[in-house]
């Protein structure tokens, strides 16, 4: 067979097997799930034992929240260097060196007698995640084609809620019996078998899933970088994700020590349970929901990703207020319904950024995304909430925790209004990428 015909029968093959994803396709969508769930696993532990961990190391909330934005400085400031590494050399390498190191930091931190111990290994931490972060979902864009890819990145995501319900479900168990330093401890062994699996994992040719024909190794210039600050999708999805993660980060590290401490709805043992298995119900349902319904209506709206993201983020406002004056038990109801609607926009949201980045600056996209909406996210919300609790619990004992959660869930409004904005831009940005029209 001709070498010209013999590479378009590959191609034909190749596209064909992208219906249900490239080879090897599931194998790394199942590892990159597990390696995805282990690291909300690490995040989440931190947020279910530090009421135990503050009273250990004689820590104020204030102090707490800055804990969580230790591991959120190294993360987002060394993201765009990892993502420039991820678009010119082996993500699977990064992504086991990130999952390695990041586990040994978190046994570190059960090691931790001061507050600057702890600071020092929960920045570890970070720059092990600050490599798999803005990889991992670049070689499953690779892997899988645009008309599938939001239902695709919902799987991958859908890590967010069950690892987080595992990690407070886990937190709270092993404090609660043999305290919090053996909660970082048991970390160490299942990160190591995840780094080392990736080892063994093939790389995918850049581009694949987008049907670009491309050498594998290609120098970007400046001018490339910055056509992603042109494009409006990319710009008002970032800042949507940011004014989201603001809310939500700090909402999500705070809420088992409002639950248990502010509105008496258990122990600390039982509301990390029962919270987390809240989260890992509508974490689930509600990640997948989101990346289906938004791949099912895009035929009929241009824009569903971002408009199936706002409508979430809108309606989890509400929710969230009424979680606050709600008596318990019954503001368990509240809680589920507000934990639903956040995860909604979580496949969707991820998706725009892949779907409207060139391939070969995937990586980069996705660690300048991760820079901005932790460097204004949830970077600040945590020690922010733990100031204002300090301050409101000197006039009003309990009543800290709820007043700086009113005040950082006023940007899920401003979130949902920039996704509704996007909506009218994804069509054109989308189809400057991949060059398919949306039918």
């Amino acid at each position: 067979m001709p070498r010209q015909l013999e590479g378009k029968a590959d191609s034909i093959l190749e596209r064909g097997a992208l219906a249900s994803g490239a080879a090897g396709s599931r194998a790394a969508l199942t590892l990159l799930l597990a390696i995805n769930m282990f690291n909300y696993i690490d995040r989440q532990v931190l947020a279910a034992v530090q009421p135990s961990i503050g009273r250990d190391l004689k820590l104020n909330d204030q102090q707490m929240g800055w804990a969580a934005t230790a591991f959120l400085l190294s993360y987002m400031l060394l993201s765009p260097l990892f993502g420039w590494l991820g678009d010119r050399m082996s993500r699977w390498i990064l992504i086991a060196i990130g999952v390695v190191g990041w586990s040994l930091a978190s046994g570190a931190t059960g090691l931790a007698q001061t507050f600057a111990i702890l600071l020092l290994t929960r920045c570890f931490v970070g720059i092990g995640e600050a490599a798999y972060g803005p990889t991992a979902p670049t070689l499953l864009s690779d892997l899988y084609p645009v008309r599938v890819r939001g239902t695709i990145l919902a799987w991958f995501y859908v890590a967010i809620p069950v690892g987080s319900a595992l990690g407070y479900v886990f937190g709270g168990l092993i404090e609660s019996h043999v305290g919090w330093r053996s909660a970082f401890y048991l970390l160490l062994p299942p990160g190591l078998l995840l780094g080392a699996l990736c080892l063994f994992m093939k790389e995918p040719r850049r581009g694949l899933s987008d049907h670009i024909d491309q050498p594998e190794k290609v120098q970007m210039g400046w001018k490339d970088y910055v056509q992603l600050f042109r494009t409006k999708s990319y710009l008002l999805d970032t800042a949507g994700m940011t004014a989201m993660t603001f809310a939500m980060g700090g909402v999500a590290y705070w809420m088992p020590a409002y639950l248990a401490e502010d509105r008496h709805a258990g122990s600390l043992a039982t509301v990390n349970l029962m919270f987390g298995a809240i989260v890992a119900i509508t974490g689930i349902v509600a990640t997948l929901a989101g990346g289906w319904l938004a791949d099912r209506l895009r035929a009929r709206f241009p824009g569903s990703y971002f408009l199936v993201s706002a409508a979430g983020l809108m309606a989890a406002f509400p929710a969230f207020i009424l979680l606050l004056i709600t008596p318990f038990p019954f503001g368990w109801v509240w809680v589920f319904v507000g934990c639903f609607c956040l995860f909604f926009n979580t496949g969707p949201s991820n998706t725009i950024l892949a779907n409207v980045t060139r391939p070969e600056i995937r990586s980069t996209a996705f660690a300048l995304n991760i820079l901005v909406i932790h460097t204004l996210g949830d970077a600040i919300s945590p020690p922010l909430i733990g100031a204002v609790a300090d301050a409101v619990d000197r006039v009003r004992p309990h009543a800290g925790l709820g007043a700086g959660f009113l005040l950082v869930s006023i940007l899920m409004v401003v979130g949902s209004l920039l996704w509704f904005w996007g909506a009218r831009y994804l069509q054109a940005d989308t189809r400057a990428i991949s060059g398919e029209v949306q039918v």
